[in-house]
This record gives C-alpha cells, structure tokens and sequence, in this order.
C-alpha cells in the first residue's frame, strides 16, 4: 500500500512537472520570457523558467505526499525558497550585481551599503527554514528543543544553498537532487520527496539538452525540501552529521571549484557527463 502511494505521487509529480514545463516553453518564446532567457556555460541559449516549473511541481507534490505534521513546513520552504530563488535569478543578474557572488561578496555589498539580490535571498530561505523548524517542533523542552530547531534551520538553508552550488552543468544539480530524493524514499517521511523526484526527472532531459537551467530558482526550492526530509531523521546525531557535511561541502565551495574535483574524480566525472550535449 504505501510503495503504491510514494508511486502515485511521484508519478503525480512528474506529470505536473511535465505541465509546468510546457508552460514555461511556451512562455520563454514571448516578451514576458525574455528575462529569463540566458546563455548558459557552452554558449547555448537556454530558459531559467525549468526553475519555476520544477518548484511548483515539486512543492506542490511534496506537500501532497508529506506526513500531516510536515506539510506546512514543506509548503514554506518549497514556495519561499523558490520565490526568492526566482528574485535572485532576475535582479541578480543585473550588471551592479556582478560582483555580489558567493558568501564573500554578499558580505562586500553589504560593508559597501548595499544589499545584494543574494543576501535577499539567503535572508528568505533563512526565515522559511527557522519557520519549518517551528512549524515541526517535537515536544521536546530546554537545550533538546533549541538544538533541534537549530539543526532543522541549518539542514533547510543549507540544502537549498548546497544543490544551487552544484547548478553550474546541465543536470548536475538535478541528477544530485534524483539520487538524494530516492535516498529519502524510506521511512514514514519518504512520500515527502516522491513528488519531487518525480518532477526532477520530468525537467531533467531538457536541463541535460541544454534547453532550461533550474537556476537559484529551482535549486533552492528542490534543495530546501531535500533538507527537510533530512530534519526527519529519527536520530538527532544522524542529523548532526548531515548538517556537518552541508556545512563543510559550503564552506569548501568558497576555496575549491566542485566542477574541477568532478573532472578530477573518475566515477564522478562520467555520472557528470551522463546525457549532456557539451563535454
């Protein structure tokens, strides 16, 4: 019974993401796509609006599937993380914008008195992720309650901001997000990322074909509920170490390019290639 509900759901999702794909193609050839189209990497053009279509789908079947305690928390995180995700695809790709990349250079726009479309947005998945941990609070009281809540926070954030780190190659960042959605499917939290999974698979021929990119849009939003079904392990030193990994892989980021460790690493680099058009 339940492997046919995490079924029907991640079926759901991939039809739904299938809809909304179509909608975005439709919508990137008229004047209202224009913002939203870019040249990614190789010098192709492709359409930032896979993000929203693969939030939306994914949102909304993550909340479909998730357990009745997790699905505001999933309907938050999902709908800001992709909102601001959606904000920072636009505004940051504004030429003053240029600089403000990555960790440091938010915290140099703000030094400068400026507020960057990136400290916008990590200021959003912030707030969502610190909602979730509240909106899924155990019963717990004193040290044990803040120390969840922390962990919980940490996980959302710090998964959105983690697959969008990978979004640098087609379907990087969408293969990560399927291996970690089938991963989840255990446990009685596991109908929470059947729908994503099923969405990230509908997008993800037309991300390795080089025709849509998730952006911080999609990523964030398809990161972020990844996290969540993280907060649902039972053990909370599982979740520590999780939220360790997260934490080191970000910090990493700042010095070491994942795209050279990736060619660099036999296994890795060909999973990376898998269905790309470009090297």
């Amino acid at each position: 019974m339940r492997s046919r509900h995490l079924a029907r759901t991640a079926l759901t999702g991939a039809v739904l993401g299938r809809v909304a794909l179509a909608a975005a193609t439709a919508l990137t050839a008229r004047p209202a796509g224009r913002p939203w189209r870019r040249t990614n990497y190789a010098g192709r053009p492709v359409s930032l609006l896979g993000g929203p279509a693969l939030a939306l789908s994914a949102t909304a079947t993550a909340v479909l599937g998730a357990p009745a305690g997790t699905r505001a928390a999933a309907a938050v995180v999902g709908t800001v993380s992709g909102l601001v995700g959606g904000y920072d695809d636009l505004a940051g790709a504004r030429p003053e914008q240029a600089r403000d990349k990555g960790l440091a250079g938010h915290l140099r726009a703000l030094r400068e008195g400026r507020v960057s479309a990136g400290a916008v947005k990590v200021a959003g998945i912030g707030t969502a992720a610190a909602v979730a941990a509240l909106l899924t609070r155990s019963r717990d009281r004193g040290a044990g309650a803040l120390i969840d809540g922390v962990l919980t926070t940490g996980l959302v954030a710090g998964c959105a901001n983690l697959l969008n780190l990978l979004d640098l190659r087609p379907g990087r960042a969408a293969k990560v997000g399927a291996l970690a959605g089938l991963a989840g499917l255990g446990g009685p939290a596991g109908g929470l990322v059947a729908g994503p999974l099923g969405a990230t698979l509908a997008v993800l021929p037309d991300d390795l074909g080089e025709r849509i990119m998730l952006g911080d849009c999609g990523a964030n939003a398809l990161g972020a509920l990844l996290g969540l079904r993280l907060t649902e392990l039972p053990s909370r030193p599982a979740r520590a170490a999780a939220l360790a990994v997260v934490t080191g892989l970000t910090l990493a980021s700042e010095r070491v390019s994942f795209t050279r460790v990736i060619e660099a690493t036999p296994g890795l680099r060909e999973l990376d290639r898998l269905g790309r058009l470009s090297p």
